[in-house]
C-alpha cells in the first residue's frame, strides 16, 4: 500500500522504518523537504492511506498544507496528541473536554476518514507491542467502520492482535484517548522508562 507519513520527527521516523519492513510503499512528508522526505502535499497526493505523527500544535497546519483534495475519500490514521508546552513541563492540553484535536482534524477535513490511533504509548511500543509484557491493549475511535477495520489489520503488521485493540466507538472518543496523555507522562516520570501501557480487564 501507498502511504504518507506526515512529520519527519521520530515518532514519524519510526512509523515510516516500520511501515516498509513490513512491506508498504512510504512517502515522508514534512514542512521543509529534505533528501528523505518530500512536501506533505507531495507524499498525500499519490497516497493510499496518511498517518498523522506531526507535533499536536502543528497538525492542523500540516493537514491544510497537505491539501483537502489530497486526503478526501482516505483513511487518515491520527497518532498526534495536543500537547501545550506554553507553561512549562510537564505540558498541559491545547483542547479537552468537550473538544479534541482528532475532531477538530475531522472537521477541517469532512472528506477524509479520521481514525485515531497509536497515540497512548510511546514510539517503540507502538511498532514492538512485545516491549511491553502482558495483553496490553490500543484504542482506536472513528467514525467509519471500514476505515477502522482497515487501520486494526495495519496495526495486526506491527504486532497488535485485533483482540488488544479496543473500538471506542466515533472520533468523540478520541477526547478520552488525548485526555490520558497528562496521565502516561506522569507514569513515565513516576516508572522512569516509557516503555510502558495499560491493560484493560473485564470482570
Amino acid at each position: 500500500m501507498r502511504i504518507a507519513v506526515l512529520g519527519a520527527g521520530v515518532v514519524g521516523q519510526r512509523l515510516a522504518a516500520k511501515l516498509r519492513e513490513v512491506g508498504h510503499d512510504i512517502q515522508v512528508g514534512t514542512r521543509t523537504p529534505r533528501d528523505d522526505a518530500t512536501s506533505y502535499a507531495e507524499a498525500t497526493a499519490g497516497a493510499e492511506l496518511i498517518l498523522n505523527a506531526t507535533n499536536g500544535d502543528g497538525s492542523l497546519e500540516a493537514l491544510a498544507a497537505a491539501g483537502a483534495e489530497n486526503l478526501a475519500g482516505k483513511v487518515l490514521i491520527d497518532a498526534s496528541n495536543p500537547l501545550d508546552f506554553t507553561r512549562g513541563r510537564p505540558p498541559g492540553l491545547s483542547v479537552s473536554n468537550f473538544d479534541s484535536l482528532g475532531e477538530q482534524i475531522q472537521r477541517a477535513h469532512p472528506d477524509a476518514k479520521v481514525i485515531k490511533a497509536l497515540n497512548t504509548v510511546n514510539n517503540e511500543v507502538m511498532v514492538e507491542p512485545s516491549l511491553v509484557p502482558g495483553n496490553h491493549v490500543l484504542f482506536v475511535c472513528g467514525n467509519d467502520e471500514a476505515a477502522k477495520a482497515q487501520v486494526v489489520e495495519l496495526l495486526g503488521s506491527f504486532g497488535w492482535p485485533a483482540e488488544r485493540v479496543i473500538d471506542l466507538g466515533d472520533i468523540t472518543s478520541a477526547r478520552g484517548t488525548e485526555m490520558y496523555l497528562p496521565l502516561w507522562l506522569r507514569l513515565v516520570g513516576a516508572l522512569g522508562t516509557p516503555r510502558l501501557n495499560i491493560s484493560v480487564e473485564q470482570a
